[in-house]
């Protein structure tokens, strides 16, 4: 709960205080646009997830694992880019419990439940969506710091602001690529720990995605140039993750396992 609670607070300030981010105008529109998914969307589908994980529900503990490795991302984001305000000890809160809980909640899961749960399901999709999203990840963000790294300038994306280094991109190349692309090898081995890895990679991967269009709609509206194929893409895959997203949680029956409904009555920690 405290999670919740404390995501609500940074988002509703964030977006309702005039004037409370005192980061580069550049940046603001992003802000905005991630306080208001995470608001909207994220925090009400942690809440029904979390209820149905308490109640025993495979499905909901896949996507309460999900928004929380969404959280994960977010308010790491903010904890290590935002411009220091009176919610920083609040990002680090959240920072640091989204990890924990994100780290203990897999750890309780039993990967061969959610493996038997989807038994016969294809699984080549997911293996191509992952095998994609980190291959044009790591291109887009290497065409922008190798060029700029070789050369010795900022890459263009902190070239307005005051960010010692590009955030983002820092998370991305390090943990998001890699993720991405370590469960689509596991799910296309067909390892037990393919299909967990996948369930929150989708889950966490989609919200992003709304978040990153949520963003562009923001710096479209306040005059800021977006490429159009940029668009595109986060949008097609946005989309695509959608779909599959939806697809993966629907084949997992609502009746959950013996270990599953015994790991849901265990978590207390958000």
């Amino acid at each position: 709960m405290l999670i919740l609670v404390l995501s609500v607070v940074a988002t509703g300030v964030g977006l309702f205080v005039p004037g409370f981010y005192r980061d580069a105008e550049v940046l603001l529109p992003q802000l905005y646009g991630q306080d208001l998914l995470t608001l909207v969307v994220a925090v009400p589908v942690l809440a029904g997830a979390l209820y149905y994980a308490h109640q025993g529900s495979l499905r909901g503990y896949v996507v309460w694992l999900g928004v929380t490795g969404y959280l994960l991302y977010t308010y790491a984001s903010y904890a290590f880019l935002t411009a220091f305000n009176e919610l920083y000890l609040v990002y680090v809160a959240l920072f640091a419990l989204t990890l924990f809980t994100l780290v203990g909640g897999t750890a309780r899961i039993d990967p061969t439940d959610l493996k038997e749960a989807l038994d016969g399901h294809p699984v080549r999709g997911y293996v191509a969506f992952q095998a994609l999203v980190a291959g044009l990840l790591a291109l887009l963000w290497l065409a922008e710091v190798g060029p700029a790294s070789l050369a010795g300038t900022r890459p263009p994306s902190i070239a307005e602001t005051t960010l010692p280094v590009p955030v983002i991109q820092s998370l991305d190349l390090g943990v998001v690529i890699p993720s991405f692309a370590l469960s689509a090898a596991l799910l296309w081995k067909q390892r037990a720990w393919g299909y967990v890895f996948t369930g929150i990679l989708l889950v966490k991967g989609t919200t992003l995605g709304l978040a990153v269009l949520a963003m562009i709609v923001f710096m479209l509206q306040e005059g800021q140039t977006v490429p159009l194929p940029q668009i595109v893409l986060f949008a097609l895959l946005s989309l695509t993750g959608l779909a599959l997203v939806t697809r993966f949680i629907r084949a997992i029956p609502h009746s959950p396992s013996k270990n599953q409904a015994h790991a849901g009555t265990e978590t207390r920690t958000d």
